[in-house]
Formats: C-alpha cells, sequence, structure tokens
C-alpha cells in the first residue's frame, strides 16, 4: 500500500468527519453561514482551477 495514498485518505476522511461535526452541532444560524462560506470557497476553488487550466492550454 502506497503511503502517500493512505494519507491522503486518512485526511479526506478527517475533513469530512469535522465538516459533519460542525454541521451536526451548530445552531441554524451558524449552519446557514457554514455553507454560505463552503459555497464561496467552491466557487473560488472552481475559478482557480480554470485559470490554472487556461494558463497550461
Amino acid at each position: 500500500m502506497n503511503l502517500m495514498s493512505l494519507t491522503k485518505g486518512a485526511a479526506a476522511g478527517a475533513v469530512v468527519g469535522l465538516a459533519y461535526y460542525a454541521l451536526s452541532s451548530a445552531s441554524p444560524m451558524k449552519k446557514h453561514s457554514i455553507k454560505r462560506d463552503a459555497a464561496k470557497t467552491m466557487r473560488a476553488a472552481e475559478n482557480l482551477i480554470q485559470d490554472l487550466t487556461s494558463v497550461f492550454s
């Protein structure tokens, strides 16, 4: 088994677990804030990936 893939899997599992815990223990208003911030982060990541793709193409 590759140590790098094991590390990536463990990190991904930790992130998902932390996100689940944050959403399950937050107040309704805080949940809305978390979801809004996550959406903004995903849009920023998508834009970054598109920019990198256009640079390398």
